[in-house]
């Protein structure tokens, strides 16, 4: 699937909260090397560079056009590649809404940690928000006909409880602090969390439709069906938004 890096940073700010609490939690004093696996545009990974000055900053993004907008990052190197493949060593690693999009990402952590120099850090952020309508209601109608034919393969995000990575990760040796936090987002303009989900999770079934003349029409009953599950509330339109954090001290 492609990526459009100007849609995704309409709510930068939002989605850069998330981030922002992540790394906040990582006790790395002074790593040489950090990596953001799944860095996206590039602009929160530069933050990682103003949290430590004095490290080698790398990204690394399967979108050639997220990675074409985050090569004018300053004091950032990043790549075009598949994170499933990524190889350390590695002081600090993170992962930011990344790992959702791959199936058999609770598999992948043990090579992950893999990655990780002897008493560094292994930081993610996944979404946990799979049952609320945003998700839900793209499920059912894009299973219904006559999109089903055409959406049926699409990629589908999904994530675990912090529970299960908990135990995974600490199965593995490390020390881990788990947590889940719901952030309660107001949004405004013309139908915004269409606006949101278009850019992220809904995507793929997008795409899927793109070249079927059946785009409009979904997207058309998408919207209303948005705005029915999350109506103006004067002061905007409130998206709960749960996610899901983990960060990992390897064992030295």
């Amino acid at each position: 699937m492609s990526w459009d890096p100007e849609h995704y940073l309409t709510f930068a700010d939002e989605r850069g909260r998330p981030f922002v609490d992540l790394v906040n939690r990582i006790g790395a004093a002074e790593p040489a090397t950090v990596m953001d696996l799944g860095c996206g545009p590039g602009n929160l990974t530069a933050a990682l560079k103003q949290r430590w000055p004095d490290a080698t900053v790398r990204g690394l993004d399967s979108s050639a056009e997220m990675i074409a907008t985050a090569r004018a990052v300053e004091g950032i190197e990043v790549a075009v590649g598949d994170l499933r493949s990524f190889t350390g060593p590695v002081d600090v690693l993170v992962s930011n809404a990344t790992l959702q999009w791959l199936p058999d990402h609770l598999a992948l952590l043990p090579s992950l940690v893999a990655q990780v120099n002897p008493g560094g850090w292994f930081a993610f952020q996944v979404p946990g928000n799979f049952d609320e309508p945003s998700h839900t209601i793209r499920r059912d109608l894009a299973a219904q006909a006559p999109y089903a034919d055409h959406t049926a393969g699409a990629p589908r995000p999904d994530s675990h409880d912090p529970a299960t990575y908990l135990r995974v990760l600490a199965g593995l040796g490390c020390t881990v602090d788990a947590w889940e936090t719901t952030y309660l987002h107001v949004l405004t303009g013309p139908d915004p969390v269409f606006a949101w989900v278009s850019s992220t999770g809904a995507r793929t079934t997008l795409e899927a439709l793109e070249g079927t003349g059946l785009r409009p029409a979904f997207e058309a009953e998408f919207k209303r069906r948005l705005a029915q599950a999350y109506p103006d509330e004067g002061y905007g339109v409130v998206l709960p938004f749960r996610r899901i954090f983990v960060v990992a001290r390897v064992p030295a």
